[in-house]
C-alpha cells in the first residue's frame, strides 16, 4: 500500500479539506491548510491559508498568510499578505499586512491595513515671515 505523503519541504504538514467535505466547528491548525470543501467555524491557522475556487468559509478567520479564490462570510485576519483572487467573495471585514487583489474579485467591509514598520509623521513648519 503506498503512503501518501503531504509533509512540505518546510516540514510543516499540510492539510486538505475536500469539495466532498463540510465541517461545522472551529479549525486550528500549526501547518498550512487548503480548503475546497465548506467550513461553518472560525479559522486559527498559524501557517498559510488557501481557500479553492468550491471553498466556501462561515467564520472569522486569522492566518499568516491567506490565498482565497472561493468565498468567505465573515472577517479576516491575516498577519501578513492577503490575495484576493478574480473570483473570490468575500463578505466581512479585513485587517492585513499586504493586499493583493485581483480584477474580478469581490470584497463586501471595511479594510484594514497595519504596517510592519513604524510611520513618523512630521509636523509641518511654522512660518514665520519675520524671518
Amino acid at each position: 500500500m503506498a503512503k501518501l505523503n503531504y509533509e512540505q519541504e518546510s516540514g510543516s504538514i499540510a492539510n486538505v479539506i475536500s469539495s466532498l467535505t463540510t465541517i461545522k466547528g472551529d479549525v486550528i491548525s500549526d501547518g498550512d491548510l487548503k480548503i475546497d470543501g465548506i467550513v461553518e467555524g472560525s479559522l486559527n491557522i498559524k501557517g498559510k491559508l488557501v481557500i479553492g475556487q468550491s471553498g466556501a468559509i462561515i467564520g472569522n478567520i486569522n492566518c499568516q498568510n491567506a490565498d482565497i479564490s472561493g468565498k468567505v462570510e465573515g472577517n479576516i485576519n491575516v498577519k501578513e499578505l492577503l490575495c484576493l483572487q478574480n473570483n473570490s467573495k468575500i463578505n466581512g471585514d479585513i485587517s492585513i499586512g499586504k493586499l493583493s487583489i485581483e480584477p474580478g474579485a469581490g470584497f463586501t467591509g471595511k479594510c484594514s491595513m497595519a504596517s510592519s514598520q513604524k510611520t513618523t509623521i512630521e509636523q509641518p513648519k511654522t512660518f514665520n515671515p519675520q524671518i
